[in-house]
This record gives C-alpha cells, sequence and structure tokens, in this order.
C-alpha cells in the first residue's frame, strides 16, 4: 500500500512541475506580449476560484468554524502561495531569462528543508540532504551540458532578486502546509486558500490597474489565461497538495529540480 502511495505522489509531483514549468514559459510568453502580472495572477486565481466554487461552497459553508478557528494559518497559506508567489514569478518573468528563473526555484527544496527543521514539522536526515545536493548539481550538469562557462553568461538582474521573494514564499507555504491534518477535502482547503489569497491580492491588482497597466482582451491573453488558470493553476495546486499529503514536503520539494530540465526542453 505504502509503495503505491508513493507511486501515485510521484505521478501527482511530476506532473505538477511539468505545468509549472509551462507557467514560466508561458509567463516570459506574457511579458513580451506586455500583460501585467499582477492582473494576470488576479485573472488566474478569481477564474480558478469560480471554477471550484460550486464544488466547494457547501461543505466550506458546513466547516466555517473551523476555518474561522484556523484563519491564521490559511491566512499565510493563501498569502505566500497565491498573493505573492505567482505575482512574484510573473513579475520577475519581465526581466529574467526563463532559464535564471527556474534554476532559482530549484533550490526551493533546501528552503523547504530549513523551514521544516525550524518548525519542527518534518526531521532532515542526512541523505535527504546529499540527496537534493546531488540533484540540484545533476540539473545543473545537463542544463549545460557539463559546461559551466554558460553559467556565466547568464545575466543576473532585478528579476533574479525578487524571485528569491518567491522561492521563499512558496518555500515556507509547502512546510506549513504539512503542519496539521485538515478537517476539509483538498479541493475545498484549496479553495480556502485561494479566497484568503484573492483578498491580498484585489488591492494590488486595483493599484496595477490605477498605474496604467490594462490588459488587452486579445486572443494571446485568452490563451495564456486558458492555459494559467486550468494546469499550473488548479491542477497543479491540487496535485501539490495530494503529494505534499502523501509524502511530505522534503520528498515532494526534491521535484522541484525537474522544472529547469522541463523548461529547457519547452523554450
Amino acid at each position: 500500500m505504502k509503495n503505491q502511495s508513493n507511486f501515485l505522489a510521484y505521478i501527482f509531483l511530476f506532473l505538477t512541475v511539468t505545468f509549472w514549468a509551462g507557467n514560466f514559459v508561458v509567463g516570459k510568453f506574457a511579458s513580451l506580449y506586455e500583460v501585467p502580472p499582477f492582473s494576470l495572477n488576479f485573472y488566474r486565481w478569481f477564474f480558478a476560484w469560480l471554477i471550484l466554487a460550486p464544488f466547494t461552497l457547501p461543505e466550506i459553508i458546513k466547516k466555517k468554524d473551523y476555518i474561522i478557528d484556523n484563519y491564521k494559518l490559511f491566512i499565510v497559506l493563501g498569502v505566500t502561495s497565491i498573493t505573492i508567489f505567482n505575482s512574484i514569478v510573473y513579475y520577475s518573468l519581465n526581466f529574467t531569462q526563463v532559464i535564471s528563473g527556474v534554476l532559482m526555484i530549484s533550490t526551493i527544496p533546501v528552503m523547504i528543508m530549513f523551514f521544516s527543521s525550524i518548525f519542527k514539522i518534518e526531521k532532515t536526515n542526512i541523505f535527504q540532504i546529499i540527496g537534493v545536493i546531488l540533484s540540484f548539481l545533476g540539473v545543473i550538469i545537463i542544463i549545460t551540458k557539463a559546461n559551466f562557462e554558460i553559467l556565466k553568461n547568464l545575466n543576473f538582474n532585478k528579476g533574479d532578486i525578487t524571485m528569491v521573494i518567491a522561492m521563499l514564499s512558496w518555500a515556507l507555504y509547502s512546510t506549513l502546509l504539512k503542519r496539521q491534518k485538515y478537517e476539509i477535502s483538498q479541493l475545498s482547503l484549496l479553495q480556502v486558500v485561494m479566497s484568503f489569497g484573492l483578498v491580498f491580492l484585489i488591492p494590488i491588482y486595483f493599484i496595477e490597474y490605477q498605474l496604467g497597466f490594462r490588459i488587452t482582451l486579445d486572443k494571446p491573453f485568452y490563451l495564456i489565461l486558458s492555459y494559467v488558470v486550468l494546469l499550473p493553476g488548479l491542477a497543479s495546486f491540487i496535485l501539490w497538495i495530494k503529494g505534499i499529503s502523501l509524502i511530505g514536503a522534503n520528498r515532494s520539494g526534491v521535484f522541484l529540480h525537474l522544472m529547469p530540465i522541463l523548461s529547457a526542453i519547452m523554450a
């Protein structure tokens, strides 16, 4: 039974990072079409919220007392994953290369282990640490084809600096996600997290709008929005929650090392 659970987790997590790798490529495409990053993230989660609402609101209403009792945790989960992470990723891709972004994201497993240790959520052993280091080095070798001069030619800019904020935010979210057993289904959990995240994202969206950054409603935008809502939005978040619930945050985080390889293939 445990082997079967592990296998399912690996499938879920592989699909997750595949969709997220595509999110970086599509996010860069969006920046080239001058799609405002915070507006894109707002519409991504607004439509995802609408899609899930008919399936989750009855349970959420029924469990409202539980949600209210744990609102502080849900606020942190919503802000770190919905408000900050995706907004900053889209913003950073206006300035940085896809490969630079995903290479930085692939260091998140180290941060997850760090936060897990601080909050005493999961124990980290030497084999996990060695595994993370080796897998990260393996990613570097595959991407560069063992030609490390390529790394010297990567230009790091303010997009890379802001991407660090996204990395820390996602690592904290993934760590806290495993902090307790939830008394609501995984779909409803995602809906609650989205709800709290959107509350803090709405004012940022209006600030961007007032600054003159407007979305052009055309075919490229509709294609971009469809992808980010359905795959890296809904599908990936649901699968990530399932993966962490099965094998924990530390082991799940290792799958993020696949993102640079998958992004390089897609790009």
